[in-house]
C-alpha cells in the first residue's frame, strides 16, 4: 500500500466544531485512484456522519460514491442550476440553504435522511439507490464509484483494522 504522510489541517464546520482533515495526496492500492487532502477529508466526514448514525457500511459505501459522482468529493461552491456541495444538492428543491449544503456535515446529514427513506435501499443496486436519492440526469454513472467506494469504506472504518488511507489520517 502506497503511504503517504498527511499533514493535518482543522476545518471548521457550519456549527462551529473543529474536525481534522488530512492535507496530503495519496493513491488507493486496489483502484489506483489518487485523492487529494480535500478529497480525503470529505470523505472522512461523511464516512463519520453514517457511523455516528449507526448506519451500516453499506450507506456509507452509498453516500460516497454519490459524492464521487457529484463532485468527486469536492465541496463545490457551483453546480447545474443551484446545486451545490460535495452532493450537489440543490436549495430550491428543498434540500436546505445554500450555506447549509455547502457544510460537509450537514450535507451527509441529509443526504442519509433520504437515503434510508428509499425501500430496499440495504440491498439494491447502488446506483438504483443513489438515483432514488438524488434524481441525476445520468444514474448509471453511480455504479461506476462502487469499488472505489468500498475500498474507502475500508480504509475509513473504525474496527481497528490495519488498513489505512494514508499514514497519518485519521480513521473515523
Amino acid at each position: 500500500m502506497l503511504a503517504v504522510v498527511a499533514l493535518v489541517a482543522l476545518s471548521v464546520h457550519a456549527d462551529g466544531e473543529d474536525v481534522p482533515m488530512a492535507t496530503a495526496e495519496c493513491t488507493l492500492p486496489v483502484t489506483g485512484v489518487r485523492l487529494t487532502g480535500e478529497q480525503i477529508g470529505n470523505a472522512q466526514t461523511i464516512a463519520q456522519v453514517g457511523y455516528e448514525r449507526g448506519l451500516p457500511e453499506r450507506a456509507v459505501v452509498i453516500a460516497l460514491a454519490t459524492a464521487m459522482q457529484e463532485s468527486r468529493l469536492r465541496n463545490l461552491d457551483y453546480g447545474d442550476r443551484d446545486s451545490l456541495g460535495l452532493f450537489q444538492q440543490r436549495p430550491s428543491q428543498g434540500w436546505g440553504t445554500p450555506e447549509q449544503v455547502q457544510d460537509p456535515v450537514y450535507a451527509a446529514g441529509r443526504f442519509y435522511d433520504h437515503l434510508v427513506r428509499i425501500p430496499g435501499w440495504e440491498s439494491g443496486r447502488l446506483t438504483e439507490v443513489a438515483q432514488a436519492v438524488q434524481r441525476s440526469g445520468y444514474p448509471e454513472l453511480y455504479q461506476q464509484w462502487q469499488e472505489l467506494s468500498e475500498e474507502l469504506v475500508r480504509a475509513l472504518r473504525s474496527d481497528g483494522s490495519t488498513d489505512a488511507l494514508c499514514s497519518g489520517a485519521t480513521p473515523v
